[in-house]
């Protein structure tokens, strides 16, 4: 089973690496039991939290409940004291939920943002699911 420490060596192995590099950095990824989400919803409508890219509007995804709860108090959305709203979506399901944004003019999605920031294009994600 992947785990983040396995996401966070190919982060590192990003820095000045070939292109093949970013590509097993998503097939980490896609490895994970389970993507995590910070719902800016309400209860009844969960939403996940995006961002503007120069391309389009990203997902940010989250490799743990830590990093996404760090990424919320860093990023304003919740305080230190406050709990983050998570949502926690299963692979591949969560393939299939996040492709279904694509209706709504999502671009892509960014993994654990701000801290790592690396990002791919909704399309990309049929050619990783075959990688699962």
């Amino acid at each position: 089973m992947t785990t983040t420490d396995d996401v966070d060596a190919r982060v590192a192995a990003l820095a000045g690496a070939a292109p093949d590099a970013e590509i097993d950095l998503w097939r980490a990824v896609v490895r994970l039991p389970q993507w995590f989400f910070i719902d800016r919803g309400e209860p009844d409508r969960p939403r996940p939290y995006g961002v503007a890219f120069d391309a389009g509007p990203v997902i940010c995804v989250y490799s743990s409940a830590e990093r996404a709860q760090r990424a919320a108090r860093d990023l304003g959305l919740a305080g230190e004291s406050e709990p983050v709203p998570l949502m926690t979506v299963p692979m591949p399901a969560a393939l299939d939920w996040i492709q279904s944004f694509a209706a709504a003019g999502v671009f892509g999605i960014v993994l654990d943002h701000p801290q790592v920031g690396h990002y791919v294009p909704l399309p990309n994600l049929a050619f990783l699911r075959r990688e699962m």
